[in-house]
C-alpha cells in the first residue's frame, strides 16, 4: 500500500476522521492500530520482524535503565562505607553489564537486518570466490522476506537504545507506546529516522482539531504528491529507457540520464518525506525535516549536511563519534602522531572513522558492490576536499571570488554534476556497467542527440518535457522562496483568492498532470527498497 495508491488515500481519510472523533486519550492507540494494519497490508509474514525488534529493544532499554537506577541507589546507600576505588570498581562492573545488554540487542537486531537484506549478496560473493578457485560446489541462495522499512525502523530502534544507554533519554515504560514509536506508519516507507526524544514530544499527546495545523499538513502532502506524481513518475520513463539498454544508450544519453535520475530521486524522495511530515502534521505530530535545499549545496560536504539529514546525523552520532573516541582509535592516534607527525597523525584516525561510516552508509543503501563503491567514492572525495582546504583558502585570498554570485553558481553547478555522476552507481546493477557508462560520456561522439530530436525517443513526448520544465522550475522557485521563510506562511499571509488559487491550482495540477493511465499502478518510492 504505497502513498500514491487509492487504498492509501482511503486509509488516511478514514484514520483522519476517526482520529479527531474518538476520546483524545485513545488517539495514540488508534495510531498504533493503524500502523500495524498498514504493516499487515504490506505483508503479514513480515510482522514478526518488527515485533522482535520492538520487544527486544524495549526490554533491553528497561533493563539498562533499571541497572543504572539500582547503581545510583546502591552508591547512595553505601556512600560512607565504600572507598573511592571500590566505588569505581562497582561502577565499572555495572557499566560492563549494561554494555553487554546493549551489544547483545544491537547485534540481534542488526543481525536480523543483515541476514534478510544481505544474505544472498554474501552467498553470491562466496560462490564467485569458489568459482574463481575452481570449486564446482556452490552455496544455495536463501528465500527470505525483506520487510518493508526494516532499515529505517531498525536504525530508529538502535538509536533509541544507545540514547538510553548514554542517558540522553529516558526509557519508555509502556511497551505499546514504544511499539508506536518504532512502527509509526508514515515513516516506515522511507523515514525520516526519528529520535525518541524528538518524536515522543508530540506522538503521545492529546491533539484537538486545529484548522491551521490540518490545512498546513494537507498542503505539505499536496506538495509531496506534486513532486512524486507530476515530476518523479513522469521522468521515470526516460530514466528507465536509458539505463535498461546500455548498448544503445551511452555517451550523451548517460549525461541526460544522470540528470534525469538526479531530478527523479529528489522529487521522489523529498516528495515522500513531504507526504510523511504532512500526514503527521494533520494529526498534530511534529517530525524533523530531512532536507534543506540540498541541490543548492556548494560542496559535497555541505550536500550531506542538507540531504537525508536524519540518516547522516545517525551515522555521525552512533558510528563516527563512538568509533573516533574508542580505545583502539585513541591508540592509533598516539601511534600515528609519533610515527607520522602531528599534522598527519591527527587526521589518520578521523579518516579511518570516516571510512567506516561511508562503508556502512554504502552497505545500508543496498546489497551491491555498486553501493559500497558509491559510499567509498563519497569518502574519497570528502577526504581529498579536506586535504585541499588550505589550498582553497590560498586561492580565495589571492583571487577574492568567494563571495561573488558567479563563483557560488559555479560551486553549485560543480557539486550538482558530481552528485549526478555518483548517482550513476545507483542506476546500474554492476560496477562494469557503471564505469563503462561514465567512461562513455567522455569517449562517445553522440552529443548531437541533445538537439536533433533523439530525446523524444526516450518515452517522453514534447508535452512531457514542457511539463517537466515548468515543474522543475517551480521546484527551484519554491526553494528560493524558502530561504526567506516558510512558503506556506508566505501564502497564508495573502488574501483568500490568492490562497485559493495557489492550493486549488496545485491540486488540479496533481489531478490533471499526475502520471496515471489504464491499469494505473503507483510506482514504488525509490527509498522504499533501501
Amino acid at each position: 500500500m504505497f502513498f500514491t495508491s487509492y487504498e492509501f488515500i482511503g486509509f488516511i481519510a478514514a484514520l483522519f476522521l476517526l482520529y479527531y472523533r474518538i476520546p483524545k486519550k485513545y488517539q495514540w492507540m488508534l495510531l498504533l492500530a493503524a500502523s500495524y494494519v498498514f504493516y499487515f497490508m504490506a505483508g503479514a509474514d513480515a510482522l514478526i520482524y518488527i515485533l522482535v525488534t520492538t520487544v527486544t529493544t524495549f526490554f533491553t532499554a528497561c533493563k539498562i535503565e533499571e541497572n543504572e537506577t539500582r547503581q545510583k541507589i546502591y552508591l547512595k546507600e553505601k556512600k560512607e562505607e565504600l572507598t573511592r576505588e571500590e566505588k569505581k570498581e562497582y561502577k565499572d562492573g555495572q557499566k560492563k553489564i549494561r554494555f553487554r545488554w546493549l551489544i547483545f540487542c544491537i547485534l540481534l537486531n542488526i543481525g536480523i537486518l543483515a541476514v534478510v537484506k544481505y544474505a544472498n549478496f554474501a552467498i553470491s560473493n562466496v560462490n564467485d570466490i569458489l568459482d574463481a578457485v575452481g570449486k564446482k560446489q556452490q552455496i544455495s541462495y536463501v528465500t527470505l522476506i525483506l520487510p518493508m522499512g526494516i532499515s529505517f525502523y531498525t536504525f530508529q530502534a538502535v538509536g533509541y537504545l544507545i540514547d538510553v544507554y548514554r542517558g540522553t533519554c529516558a526509557a519508555e515504560k509502556k511497551l505499546l507506546r514504544f511499539a508506536l514509536f518504532v512502527s509509526f506508519f508514515p515513516q516506515l516507507i522511507q523515514g525520516p529516522i526519528s529520535r525518541f526524544g524528538n518524536l515522543s514530544k508530540t506522538l503521545y499527546k492529546e491533539h484537538f482539531f486545529e484548522g491551521k495545523t490540518v490545512a498546513y499538513g494537507l498542503q505539505r502532502m499536496l506538495w509531496g504528491y506534486f513532486k512524486k506524481m507530476v515530476i518523479a513518475d513522469r521522468i521515470l520513463a526516460g530514466v528507465n529507457t536509458i539505463i535498461c539498454d546500455t548498448s544503445t544508450y551511452n555517451g550523451a544519453y548517460i549525461f541526460v540520464g544522470m540528470i534525469f535520475y538526479t531530478i527523479e530521486l529528489y522529487a521522489d524522495f523529498t516528495g515522500g518525506i513531504d507526504i510523511t511530515i504532512g500526514i503527521a502534521e494533520t494529526m498534530g505530530i511534529q517530525m524533523e525535516e530531512n532536507f534543506i535545499r540540498p541541490y543548492f549545496s556548494k560542496s559535497l560536504k555541505e550536500y550531506w549536511q542538507r540531504w537525508h539529514i536524519s540518516m547522516s546525523s545517525w551515522f555521525r552520532d552512533y558510528i563516527f563519534y563512538p568509533v573516533s573516541v574508542c580505545k583502539p582509535m585513541l591508540n592509533l592516534l598516539k601511534f600515528s602522531k609519533k610515527q607520522l607527525g602531528d599534522r598527519v597523525g591527527k587526521r589518520l584516525p578521523v579518516y579511518v572513522s570516516s571510512f567506516l561510516v561511508w562503508l556502512a552508509t554504502g552497505i545500508w543503501h543496498g546489497a551491491s558492490w555498486n553501493f559500497i563503491v558509491w559510499g567509498l567514492a563519497n569518502w574519497i572525495i570528502l577526504m581529498i576536499s579536506e586535504e585541499l582546504e588550505p589550498w582553497y583558502e590560498k586561492f580565495h585570498k589571492r583571487f577574492s571570488v568567494k563571495g561573488k554570485m558567479s563563483f557560488r553558481l559555479f560551486q553549485i553547478g560543480r557539486t550538482f554534476l558530481l552528485i549526478c555522476i555518483l548517482n550513476l552507481f545507483d542506476c546500474y546493477t554492476s560496477l562494469a556497467d557503471t564505469f563503462g557508462m561514465i567512461r562513455s560520456m567522455f569517449t562517445a561522439q553522440n552529443w548531437q542527440i541533445l538537439w536533433d530530436g533523439s530525446l523524444l525517443s526516450l518515452g517522453l513526448m514534447a508535452l512531457d518535457y514542457g511539463i517537466l520544465t515548468v515543474s522543475v522550475t517551480s521546484l527551484i522557485a519554491v526553494s528560493l522562496f524558502q530561504r526567506s521563510g516558510s512558503v506556506r506562511d508566505q501564502i497564508a499571509a495573502k488574501s483568500y483568492p490568492i490562497r485559493f488559487c495557489a492550493w486549488y491550482g496545485l491540486f488540479l495540477l496533481v489531478l490533471l498532470l499526475g502520471v496515471y493511465g489504464i491499469g494505473y499502478d503507483a510506482s514504488q518510492f525509490i527509498y522504499n527498497r533501501f
